[in-house]
């Protein structure tokens, strides 16, 4: 929690405009009037809170993820998550040319949410036989089918094009916040779903079959987890655009943290992700001036050399 608060401290100081930390606590508290005071409450405040809840909901979907797999290389993007939101995006623009911000996260969202419903139930049989294996196939299937729609629609649309190459880079700055309310309300549940499936999840790593011995409801607790990564990383992706390395590399920084126990490691991911998120931006900010990187490229640039570092040693990759 206070790495969560100092990063959020920074998130606000830092930019291409530093503002003293006295400035930003009276900016925060009391009925400042200054540009430094806009600044913070109109442009910094929106996307430190943004990048808090976005990287939150990637470490947590992760951290499910690689519990329900037993794969160390697994994240949220597995399902088709990523490549359902992209898609429902290159629809939206291209067979209506609409572009409206809050129109483009309602599609993501839908387009998300609709590829992990389909994976799910053609995964249902799979999933009676105890083998999770099956559903990491159809849904990797799944993300390269309808990332070859997506490049055939921007190939064929100059709109389209635009819009998803600015989406596509994955970023908290100039987000539309109007529907923060009710994705909030979606990661609130994903959180609560997680919440509970961590507990099961210390049983699944002993095997089915000894879930079961233990008293685990196993079908129930994949369609809980499921559900749970579909919600956490779907809104994210939704209103960020997809953020690569996050929800793969915070549960293995957590582990650091909390060991293997999931009923810490759930939590602690969900933490470490939103502060990897947010400082990521707040590099963002500084490291190309006059103009800014966004988060998705800074994650990118730093998660890869940090996971091939966390992968040599075998003692954090074991699940």
């Amino acid at each position: 929690m206070l790495a969560a608060a100092g990063a959020a401290v920074v998130s606000l100081a830092v930019g291409s405009r530093p503002i003293p930390l006295h400035e930003v606590v009276d900016a925060l508290f009391t009925d400042a009037d200054s540009d430094n005071a806009t600044v913070i409450t109109s442009q910094r405040l929106p996307r430190t809170v943004l990048a808090l809840v976005a990287g939150a909901a990637l470490g947590v979907a992760g951290a499910l993820m690689q519990g329900h797999t037993r794969n160390p290389l697994a994240e949220p993007g597995l399902f088709g998550v990523n490549a359902g939101a992209s898609f429902g995006v290159a629809v939206l623009v291209f067979a209506f040319g609409v572009e409206a911000t809050g129109a483009t996260v309602v599609a993501a969202l839908v387009g998300a949410g609709a590829v992990s419903v389909v994976v799910f139930l053609l995964g249902l049989g799979s999933m009676r036989r105890g083998a999770m294996v099956m559903l990491a196939v159809l849904g990797t299937t799944m993300a390269a089918l309808l990332s070859a729609l997506t490049s055939a629609l921007i190939l064929l649309d100059r709109q389209t094009l635009d819009v998803l190459r600015f989406w596509e880079v994955g970023a908290v700055s100039n987000r539309d916040l109007e529907l923060a309310g009710p994705l909030l309300v979606v990661v609130g549940i994903g959180f609560v779903l997680a919440a509970a499936n961590a507990f099961s999840l210390n049983a699944l790593a002993l095997g089915d079959d000894v879930a079961r011995a233990l008293g685990t409801r196993v079908r129930r607790a994949r369609v809980l987890g499921i559900v749970g990564v579909t919600l956490l990383a779907g809104a994210a992706t939704a209103v960020c655009g997809p953020i690569a390395f996050v929800g793969l590399v915070a549960p293995h920084l957590a582990r650091v943290l909390s060991g293997h126990d999931y009923r810490w490691l759930v939590p602690y991911a969900g933490l470490v992700g939103a502060v990897v998120l947010t400082l990521a931006d707040t590099v963002g900010r500084v490291a190309a001036p006059p103009g800014e990187l966004q988060a998705g490229v800074v994650v990118v640039v730093v998660g890869a050399p940090l996971l091939i570092a966390i992968t040599r040693r075998r003692r954090l990759v074991a699940l």
